[in-house]
């Protein structure tokens, strides 16, 4: 029995991962069966397996699923037609095998997997075709997203550039107030000693003998 691993999965295991878990999915086995035999091969239990796959593997091999998927639809589709031919043209067999003979000799199973490989390409064709047309879909939508991101970059920008012109106006504004109200204040001051000293001052009239007497 192999020691169980308890160190990072290596892209080698994930590949054995998804090829092991994909035959089983062809060949219409379980899930679980495809974890414990990957488990046997990479020294890990079935259940890091299967939450492995689930995790992080799968996602990446959702295309090769569906065709898998596909494949073993197909293949138990042809599984039930041979059964049925053969039972049909062995109960003809015992009618008339002088008829029949020929038939039954050409219905081999190379017959049938040139068959099943004629459709799974065109079916992988079609898929192929569809993916493609996803992936440019995507791409286009990628790169309207990136105008649209750039777009947006430049008009942040230009709103940037407006909010500190702003700031700067601001700043200047605020300065130029600031000054204004200091100017204010000097005036005002000096307007109120101006006063003070107007009052201060002796005033003096002419009496009617041409002499100046002092006003209090």
């Amino acid at each position: 029995m192999s020691a169980i691993r308890q160190d990072a999965w290596s892209d080698e295991d994930d590949l054995i991962l998804a090829e092991v878990t994909l035959r089983h999915i062809r060949e219409g086995s379980t899930q679980l069966s495809a974890f414990e035999e990957v488990g046997e091969r990479i020294g890990r239990t079935a259940a890091a397996c299967g939450f492995r796959w689930n995790s992080f593997v799968r996602k990446k091999y959702e295309a090769a699923i569906q065709i898998a998927k596909a494949q073993r639809q197909k293949r138990t589709q042809l599984k039930k037609h041979a059964a049925v031919s053969i039972s049909g043209s062995s109960i003809s067999l015992f009618d008339a095998p002088e008829l029949n003979a020929s038939k039954l000799e050409s219905f081999t199973e190379e017959t049938l997997s040139i068959d099943a490989v004629i459709r799974f390409l065109r079916h992988w064709r079609s898929t192929y075709q569809d993916m493609n047309r996803h992936i440019k879909s995507l791409e286009k939508e990628l790169h309207d997203k990136e105008d649209e991101l750039d777009k947006l970059g430049r008009e942040n920008d230009k709103l940037n550039k407006q909010v500190n012109e702003v700031e700067t106006d601001y700043r200047v504004v605020n300065d130029d107030y600031k000054a204004l109200i200091q100017i204010m204040d000097r005036a005002r001051k000096m307007a109120f000693l101006v006063e003070e000293e107007e009052e201060e001052k002796p005033r003096f009239k002419m009496d009617a003998n041409g002499n100046l007497e002092r006003v209090d």
